[in-house]
């Protein structure tokens, strides 16, 4: 079916769901039926029914944005992120990996700058200072380059990317076929904002929260959770959609996990959450915030738990490898580009051979780098361990060494072999825990993804 036929078709689908959602959902489903004849959305469909069918908690999420959320906003997100995000370019994307042979992503991550208004301990950014950033003309760019490839989502981070909120708007005005969203730290959230992203429709702030106000404050400085809270409160009230940021440590994961903050959380109004765990990324980074195997396999049960039961999309950068089958950085689904312009495979890994300001997107995927990730992925055959870094640190020193790319670090450069180490014992202790729980989700006794090491990379 024609891209355009079909974008026209599901939008006019929209205009009917949204008459009488409850009513209409199933219709529509049988719509979308006839339409993916090449079931490129197979899985997608079948748990989308099942949801509906069973009225569990992903249906009432879905209907949650038609009590809580303007109109406009959700017909916005549902045009640029479900339509066309998801749907319409889904096959061109899959065309141009293999005319081009390289990966191709479904979103790209930037950082408009390198200054933030916050100190957190252990993050990178928090050193940075403000002498950093892409222009707008550049930013820009980006996304042109970007919706070439088929790419309608785009994300901020930095740095706090709302001291640019501006620029970020005016790219939401001129880019009205994406979605924009950004993780920030949401102490710059106000109503004059709100009334900008009420106006623009298509921007979505990504709010971090750490725990409770004992927890947040307790690296992120006094008052922040307070100030959060007062956004999430303010966003609710302007019916906004909006997700939630939750980086979990060592000291914090009982309560990141805990029943109390993930209901805390969809009281807030919050409907999705990102949960990332911490990386001893930069010169000043501090390990033992690193969370140990049991802590990470605790998240991994409560996720699961908490996602079979709330309202609320919560997804991990780490734990779900299994469901997007391993890593999804390095083009594959997503790249990071700093506020420097240097194109890294991931906002965790600080290593680039190219920079925006003088090559293409589309050579970057195809640079050496880039190239290391896409003949190598999935890192390892046991999917609970998908990242080249914190599970797999020898495969991210291969592969750096290989395409012989430099470190981003804007104050220190690092060796990747140094920050390597840092993730040494805890990739170990990683393993043997994710070992026990791939066997027994995979109902073996011993499989070649839990007994084996993982296969060589390229140069090795």
């Amino acid at each position: 079916m024609n891209r355009t036929i079909g974008a026209a078709g599901l939008k006019a689908a929209y205009a009917y769901l949204n008459k009488n959602p409850e009513k209409n959902i199933p219709k529509l489903l049988r719509w979308v039926d006839k339409y993916d004849k090449k079931n490129l959305h197979l899985k997608k469909r079948v748990a989308v029914r099942r949801a509906v069918e069973e009225k569990d908690n992903w249906y009432r999420l879905l209907l949650s944005l038609w009590d809580d959320i303007d109109p406009g906003v959700r017909k916005a997100f549902f045009n640029n992120f479900v339509v066309n995000n998801l749907v319409v370019n889904w096959e061109r994307q899959i065309n141009l990996r293999k005319e081009h042979g390289c990966n191709i992503p479904m979103a790209l991550l930037m950082d408009p700058t390198s200054a933030c208004n916050l100190h957190c301990t252990g993050c990178w950014a928090a050193e940075y200072g403000h002498n950093l950033s892409l222009s707008l003309d550049t930013l820009d760019d980006i996304v042109r380059q970007g919706k070439e490839l088929g790419v309608r989502l785009f994300l901020f981070s930095g740095g706090e990317p709302l001291l640019r909120k501006d620029d970020i708007i005016r790219l939401c005005e001129k880019h009205g076929d994406c979605l924009f969203a950004a993780f920030t730290n949401g102490t710059l959230i106000n109503e004059a904002f709100a009334a900008e992203m009420l106006r623009v429709k298509n921007f979505i702030p990504i709010l971090s929260i750490e725990g409770f106000e004992e927890e947040t404050d307790a690296r992120r400085g006094a008052g922040t959770y307070k100030a959060v809270v007062s956004a999430m409160d303010l966003l609710r009230e302007k019916k906004l959609l909006f997700g939630a940021s939750c980086c979990y440590t060592r000291r914090n994961t009982e309560t990141i996990g805990s029943e109390a903050f993930f209901t805390e959380l969809v009281k807030l109004g919050v409907k999705f959450a990102w949960f990332f765990t911490y990386i001893p990324v930069g010169a000043d980074a501090v390990p033992e915030l690193m969370v140990t195997a049991e802590q990470r396999a605790f998240m991994y049960r409560q996720i699961g738990l908490f996602r079979r039961s709330l309202p609320l999309a919560p997804l991990d950068f780490w734990n779900d490898g299994e469901l997007v089958n391993g890593c999804i950085a390095g083009g594959r689904k997503y790249l990071h580009i700093n506020a420097a312009g240097d194109i890294e495979p991931c906002a965790f890994v600080h290593y680039a051979d190219r920079n925006i300001r003088d090559t293409s997107l589309l050579d970057a995927l195809k640079s050496p780098l880039f190239m290391e990730y896409c003949r190598n992925q999935p890192f390892n055959e046991n999917l609970l361990r998908p990242c080249p870094l914190l599970d797999n640190p020898e495969r991210l020193a291969a592969m750096v060494d290989a395409s012989g790319a430099r470190s981003t670090d804007f104050l220190h450069a690092e060796d990747v072999h140094q920050l390597c180490a840092k993730c040494g014992d805890t990739a170990a202790s990683w393993a043997r825990t994710a070992a026990g729980i791939w066997r027994e989700k995979q109902g073996c006794q011993s499989c070649a993804a839990c007994a084996a090491p993982p296969p060589k990379a390229a140069g090795e």
